[in-house]
């Protein structure tokens, strides 16, 4: 892999701090919330960490959202998830969307490896 696509991951996550920190800044209170809600869902609780990240990857791949589908393989990776366990769950994606969301699956499985690729340095 090319040192550009290694770099995608601290791009991806310069850019959605940066951004972040800006709409947060703004103390809108329903945005605001939002975000809250967002960080408590996936809390430990009756599903752990790694269910509940498996379950926002099938939701973010089905609702073909490639930020979000960046954002839960890196969270899975971090909660340990491996190779064979990301791709049943983005198998199950794929069919609930339909083929409409193969580009993103293309996508992920790159991102994945990515992933992979940094972890080994």
């Amino acid at each position: 892999m090319s040192e550009k696509t290694l770099n995608q991951v601290e791009e991806f996550n310069a850019y959605r701090s940066e951004m972040n920190e800006k709409i947060l800044g703004d103390k809108n209170k329903i945005i605001n919330r939002i975000f809250n809600l967002d960080t408590n869902a996936f809390a430990p609780g009756a599903l752990d960490v790694k269910t509940k990240e498996l379950l926002g990857l099938v939701a973010s791949t089905v609702l073909r959202c490639d930020d979000c589908v960046r954002y839960h393989l890196e969270s899975c990776h971090k909660e340990g998830v491996t190779k064979a366990q990301i791709m049943e769950t983005l198998s199950i994606g794929t069919l609930i969307g339909g083929t409409i969301v193969i580009p993103h699956l293309r996508r992920a499985y790159e991102y994945w490896e990515v992933l992979e690729e940094n972890a080994s340095k």
